[in-house]
């Protein structure tokens, strides 16, 4: 499996990032009608380190020493402050939302191109091409 991850290396993480952030974005569009829904964001930058840290984690090893930056929540799921508020309670602003998805299904699609390009080169060193 070390193997694979040296292969792929972020952009396997990135990819199941990208996907959560997607949903997140969907569901925050689905709800821009339902008062007092809170409009959500995955910290993308957040989940990628903590998806690359669990080999490369610093550590401490006296209790005297700082920890290192700051505890997220486990999901790294943050509310989205609205630029207008609404009166129902609702943060969810569909301009804002239809962007950020349309940029974050870009970035999804740019991953994969990576991944693909990374694939085809090991098929082709492995059919000897």
């Amino acid at each position: 499996m070390d193997l694979l991850n040296r292969i792929f290396g972020v952009h396997e993480p990135a990819l199941q990032a990208r996907a959560r952030r997607l949903e997140v974005l969907a569901q925050n569009i689905a709800n821009a009608d339902t008062p007092n829904y809170k409009a959500r964001d995955l910290d993308f930058k957040a989940a990628l380190s903590q998806a690359g840290a669990s080999d490369t984690a610093m550590r401490t090893t006296r209790a005297a020493h700082f920890t290192v930056g700051q505890e997220l929540p486990p999901d790294d799921m943050r509310f989205r402050v609205p630029f207008n508020t609404s009166f129902d309670g609702n943060t969810v602003e569909m301009s804002v939302e239809q962007a950020q998805y349309g940029k974050a299904a870009a970035d999804y699609q740019a991953t994969l191109s990576f991944l693909e390009s990374r694939v085809s080169g090991l098929r082709k060193a492995l059919r000897g091409d």
